[in-house]
């Protein structure tokens, strides 16, 4: 008859809801082993076998985060009808998760793991990724706005995906440094001034600068003394 192993004295989805928490609040390398486990009640026999190391906690506690406190940015950019206020709902999305964080850590992904130890580069190259996953959804609904005619057909999208992903990480530092909601808002308002800039270029008549131009020419040689 098999022997079974001891079960778990612990709930394993509330430690790792604990350690997400803690990664999200102080960094991945500023978080020790015995911070980790005495937020999540365990002791290291426990803590090896249910999640193997400090980085593969991170790793799920990441995957987590996306899946709840930090999906909000990317739910609003794939649900929002417009592309233009797509964009602007995934940052104003961003910027409440970035306050919302403990300890205003700002986004998990993109403040998480920035600087880090020669031991920790896979990791940081695994965030990396994941934060190139976010400017390829970005690229995705903008493009998708210029096939539907939402936004200019000249727009250069890999260059406003790369800026409004940029945005995000801005907003997440802005709120690490203590900035208010109405301060995040309004850099959202500036970053979406862009997107407006560009959309105006585009709707105006081709021409009307250049007739105005020759009305003026023409009243000008008019005034002229024979």
């Amino acid at each position: 008859m098999a022997v079974r192993g001891r079960p778990r004295s612990f709930d394993r989805d509330a430690a790792l809801a604990q350690a997400m928490s803690l990664f999200w609040a102080k960094g991945y390398e500023a978080t020790q082993l015995a911070d980790l486990m005495a937020a999540m009640k365990i002791n290291p026999p426990s803590f090896y076998a249910a999640f193997g190391s400090k980085e593969q906690l991170f790793r799920e506690a990441v995957e987590l985060y996306l899946a709840t406190r930090g999906a909000g940015s990317m739910k609003a950019l794939a649900e929002t009808a417009h592309a233009r206020d797509a964009i602007q709902a995934m940052l104003l999305a961003s910027a409440d998760i970035a306050l919302a964080s403990p300890s205003r850590g700002g986004c998990l992904v993109s403040l998480g793991l920035v600087n880090c130890q020669s031991q920790n580069l896979p990791l940081r190259e695994h965030m990396r990724a994941l934060r190139r996953e976010t400017v390829a959804l970005i690229h995705q609904r903008l493009a998708q706005g210029v096939v539907e005619g939402e936004l200019p057909a000249g727009l250069d999208v890999p260059r406003t995906a790369t800026y409004y992903a940029m945005v995000m990480q801005g907003l997440s530092l802005q709120a690490q440094d203590g900035a208010s909601a109405e301060e995040l808002a309004g850099i959202v308002a500036t970053a979406m001034s862009a997107l407006d800039q560009d959309q105006a270029s585009a709707s105006k008549p081709a021409g009307r600068t250049g007739g105005s131009t020759k009305k003026q020419g023409a009243a000008a040689r008019g005034r002229r003394r024979p």
